[in-house]
């Protein structure tokens, strides 16, 4: 029983060899690439009210955020920090040329975004890092948004001062 499958034929045909007791499956995910025309791969990564779209193809690590280099858009490198993250976690610094359009949202919420997107891509790109990426919780869309306003509020909690006379 140490044989491993490394295509999907494979796994049939060691699935047809071994007994499996009746009522369990073998599951498996192969998953396959997804690439565009050009050969790259596209996600969305959304956080707060920011969108961003990533394409990621193989390259020397350049990094552009609506048409200026990351340095320039990101300019605090905390934020540089967040974009790069993907790359860090699955040793794939400097491997990739990512071409990222951003909208909504400030910065902060921004970085998020493509940092998401990026991981996504990554994925696509290359199905086996996946685990990767999703052990750190990079594919996992940070839900948390801004809360509302309420009338008779002065923000979305706080109350106007209270006086008793």
């Amino acid at each position: 029983m140490s044989e491993t499958a490394n295509t999907l034929a494979d796994l049939e045909t060691l699935g047809a060899e071994t007994s499996v007791p009746a009522g369990s499956q073998i599951s498996a995910v192969i998953r396959e690439q997804e690439l565009d025309a050009q050969g790259r791969a596209y996600a969305t990564g959304r956080r707060k009210d920011a969108v961003a779209r990533v394409w990621l193809k193989p390259g020397t690590g350049k990094i552009v955020v609506n048409g200026r280099d990351q340095e320039v858009y990101f300019a605090r490198p905390s934020l540089r920090l967040v974009i790069n993250q993907p790359f860090g976690v699955t040793e794939r610094v400097g491997q990739y040329d990512v071409m990222i359009t951003v909208k909504g949202g400030g910065l902060s919420g921004q970085a998020g975004a493509v940092k998401h997107g990026i991981a996504q891509a990554l994925s696509k790109y290359e199905p086996l890092l996946r685990s990767a990426v999703k052990a750190e919780g990079f594919l996992t869309r940070d839900s948390r948004v801004v809360e509302r306003k309420k009338y008779g509020k002065a923000k979305a909690r706080k109350s106007f001062q209270f006086s008793k006379r």
